[in-house]
């Protein structure tokens, strides 16, 4: 039997990177699956790369009309939710002379206020037991120079679920936090304006990760289908660290 045969799972942030690799892995495990992300056509294009049992849906988690839709639309089609994974999130690498009011209200608008109305909005469509995930990141243990408002969002995120785990604990819904390391992403490119800039910092996690080398989305939508399965059962509240040793050591 597969691990998610029968059920119903919504990714945000599900169009490339850790969500369009989690939403595969869901599929291959018997899920039919609801990939949100910003721009429809790369949403279109994951859904034909998927193949299957996927509805690709125009998303942007900064707007509340945004995520009604998605879930009117996901009412309409499934009726309720079993696994709700809210993995859309955005980083612009600043140091802090350097942040602006502008940067700040955009990193906490789609990391952190978007995370929160993402789960907030899906309560009425989650089934009893139902599992949250949410994407934070090793960085917010770390104390790494540059990223300090994208950390920031991510303890939020912590915060959230601990708070959640007691809070929905009568109707057998869990909430976790995967916290990735360093992973080959278009994400990870995309916060800077040159391959050198990217190729240097890529060397400096390699440095620190104990395993020397980044991960991949596919290690990450592992933990995904763990923490969405019955295999973890009795998992709930937990910040899981899938970084290659970074905060441990």
């Amino acid at each position: 039997m597969q691990a998610l045969e029968g059920k119903t799972a919504v990714i945000t942030g599900g169009s490339s990177g850790i969500g369009l690799a989690t939403a595969k892995r869901f599929v291959a495990e018997g899920a039919f699956v609801f990939i949100a992300g910003r721009r429809q056509a790369e949403c279109d294009k994951a859904a034909k790369e998927i193949g299957r049992n996927v509805v690709a849906v125009a998303c942007d988690v900064t707007k509340l009309e945004d995520l009604d839709r998605l879930y009117k639309e996901v009412a309409a089609r499934k009726g309720k939710i079993d696994i709700l994974f809210a993995n859309a999130g955005m980083v612009e690498t600043v140091a802090t002379p350097a942040v602006t009011p502008e940067h700040f209200d955009r990193t906490f608008n789609t990391n952190a206020r978007g995370a929160y109305f993402t789960v907030q909005k899906a309560l009425p469509l989650l089934n009893d037991g139902a599992s949250i995930i949410l994407t934070a990141s090793a960085v917010w243990q770390k104390g790494m120079p540059i990223y300090s408002t994208y950390a920031a969002t991510k303890a939020a995120i912590r915060s959230y679920v601990r708070t959640w785990t007691a809070e929905f604990a009568a109707r057998g819904i869990r909430a976790n936090v995967i916290s990735p390391g360093p992973v080959e992403t278009p994400i990870f490119e995309g916060q800077f304006s040159t391959k050198e800039a990217a190729d240097a910092l890529r060397e400096q996690f390699k440095a620190s990760v104990p395993l020397h080398r980044m991960g991949r989305p596919e290690e990450i939508a592992s933990a995904a289908l763990f923490l969405a399965s019955k295999e973890s059962s009795y998992i709930t509240g937990i910040d899981l660290p899938v970084d290659g040793g970074l905060v441990a050591v």
